[in-house]
């Protein structure tokens, strides 16, 4: 997989300047690269207690993200899940320590104890008071003597930085770090592994797995189990930190592990909060990237009793947007839909012929689900199958209450369906079209004419015209020929539909914005699903239209 740096071994000071350019002046670093990466508060005048954390890089925005006011003082940077050197870590030291002290909030890693830990002892040795606190949240591997430290850690920064910019001295602030990361318990789950630029990625997650159980530097996780779907997998997770939650409510942080999407991570928060862990959660930090793994497709879920005193620190505003605030929970409100917006009953009504050519058509649809699903993933999404046999599905369950008798109610009512079962541009389209065709023969216009006055409609609206590479190209000749019959105006559909592989450029939608060899050969998905419908009923010898 490519990445987008420059030399790998250039990387870490490359971003952390990245960072610092973009603070508006918040953060400064001190000279030294690339053997001391410190980045630190631009403000900071050694008057309170001093914060410091890092580690291996890598995680980001951990740690040098959360440098700011009410959090940390300073960020030791490491090279790529490294530990940095125990130099570097005394530079911070000396660089941000006044009379006050210093605290370092270090992950239970042996190189971070080992190098933090000397520093900490030299920075004694010249007079400096620095307390140490290490960090070990990580639940996965229980029978461990020295858990990891990960995502918790966040915890850790938030209570303690509040601490220190309301004045508390060194000594309250480190039993307050300790007793925090002491009651922190947070485990993980990935899809994938993680890749660090400049070395090949393991593949040790196989697709339909997922690893439970895992740290942020792409070590094995406890197991591999079967991946059905988010639910089952966070049950596992939730099981766990059920086993090590005490009694009253808990904080809880969704970290994304720098390789979920959003939309995964705002599932996840609904699948935690309906989980049986769901009534022990009264706030929630996230979901967000807070501490990362090289894009990992993971997300890791930490939990805090906190106090309420704990609480209004964790709650106290920094002015940092990697920190993402820590809000209630609270049940899903609605408010009700305008009663302009409240669907029309039209009366069922029985016209055998009607309902027999929509559940052929339905069924046709239906069935060629995977073929234009594929067909879209040339030049879209990969979606329109999907689309088309859903709203396919919605039409066939309701088609026992159409008003099959009367075509103008019928269109209505065909409209209504597929503009609320029919996503996206052609589930609008659709349901204008049928609208537009419907009104027209309400006022008296022969079928072939409503017709085509609701296409009219969809091209003044949808703003594409045939030749656009889109499914009028199927149904502008379609509805020309039906005065000649069904299957004369399949025959040019399918002719229409088949023309678009030979057009390079589009006019209109996501494949507008496609190059011409993905579009070469490739028949549009839309222009295609019209002619199979027209197929379909000159199969089916439908020779009259009402």
């Amino acid at each position: 997989m490519a990445h987008f740096i420059n030399e790998p071994e250039n990387s870490v000071t490359e971003a952390i300047d990245g960072l610092i350019a973009a603070s508006g002046g918040r953060l400064v670093r001190l000279d030294g690269y690339p053997y001391v990466r410190v980045v630190i508060r631009s403000d900071w005048d050694k008057s309170q207690v001093a914060l410091i954390s890092g580690g291996g890089s890598g995680h980001e925005p951990a740690h040098a993200g959360f440098v700011g006011a009410g959090m940390l003082t300073a960020a030791v940077c490491g090279d790529v899940f490294a530990s940095p050197s125990v130099d570097a870590v005394l530079a911070g030291i000396l660089a941000v320590t006044g009379p006050a002290g210093c605290l370092l909030i270090v992950k239970n890693y042996t190189g971070d104890r080992l190098n933090f830990g000397l520093a900490a002892a030299r920075a004694r040795s010249l007079g400096h008071k620095v307390e140490l606190v290490i960090v070990g949240d990580d639940i996965a591997l229980p029978d461990l003597l020295q858990p990891r430290g990960v995502a918790g850690t966040l915890f850790v920064h938030k209570i303690a930085g509040a601490m220190a910019r309301e004045g508390a001295d060194l000594k309250t602030i480190a039993g307050a770090a300790r007793r925090t990361a002491a009651r922190t318990k947070s485990f993980g789950m990935s899809l994938d592994t993680c890749e660090v630029p400049g070395s090949p990625k393991e593949d040790r997650i196989p697709v339909g797995k997922i690893e439970l159980g895992l740290g942020i530097h792409g070590e094995p996780g406890v197991r591999q189990a079967d991946f059905k779907n988010v639910r089952t997998a966070l049950m596992s997770v939730c099981d766990s930190l059920a086993a090590t939650m005490i009694d009253g409510p808990h904080v809880v942080l969704v970290n994304n592990l720098g390789g979920t999407s959003n939309l995964e991570m705002s599932v996840i928060v609904h699948e935690l909060i309906q989980s049986h862990l769901g009534n022990k959660i009264s706030h929630i930090v996230g979901p967000a990237t807070m501490m990362g793994s090289l894009g990992m497709h993971g997300v890791s879920i930490s939990t805090y009793p906190a106090t309420p005193h704990e609480l209004e620190l964790l709650v106290a505003p920094v002015p940092l947007n990697t920190w993402p605030g820590v809000f209630s929970i609270a049940p899903v409100q609605t408010i009700p839909l305008s009663s302009k917006l409240e669907p029309v009953n039209f009366p069922a009504s029985v016209n055998l012929l009607l309902s027999d050519m929509l559940s052929d058509c339905c069924k046709t649809l239906i069935a060629s689900r995977t073929e234009l699903n594929a067909l879209d993933a040339k030049s879209g999404d990969g979606d329109t199958g999907s689309t088309v046999a859903k709203a396919a599905e919605t039409l066939l369950a309701a088609s026992e209450q159409l008003p099959f008798a009367e075509p103008s109610q019928l269109y209505q009512a065909l409209a209504q369906i597929l503009g609320q079962a029919m996503g996206g541009s052609s589930g609008i389209l659709l349901s204008i079209y049928f609208a537009a065709t419907g009104n027209a023969l309400a006022h008296g216009r022969p079928t072939i004419e409503a017709l085509k006055l609701g296409l009219e409609e969809i091209m003044n609206i949808g703003g594409a015209k045939r030749g656009d590479r889109t499914m009028i190209d199927a149904l502008e000749p379609a509805l020309d020929s039906l005065i000649y019959g069904i299957e004369d105006a399949a025959v040019a559909a399918r002719k229409g539909a088949n023309h678009t592989s030979t057009m390079l450029k589009a006019g209109a939608g996501r494949a507008s914005y496609v190059s011409a060899d993905q579009l070469s050969g490739h028949v549009d998905p839309g222009a295609e699903a019209v002619a199979r419908v027209f197929e379909c009923l000159a199969e089916n010898s439908l020779k009259k239209l009402p």
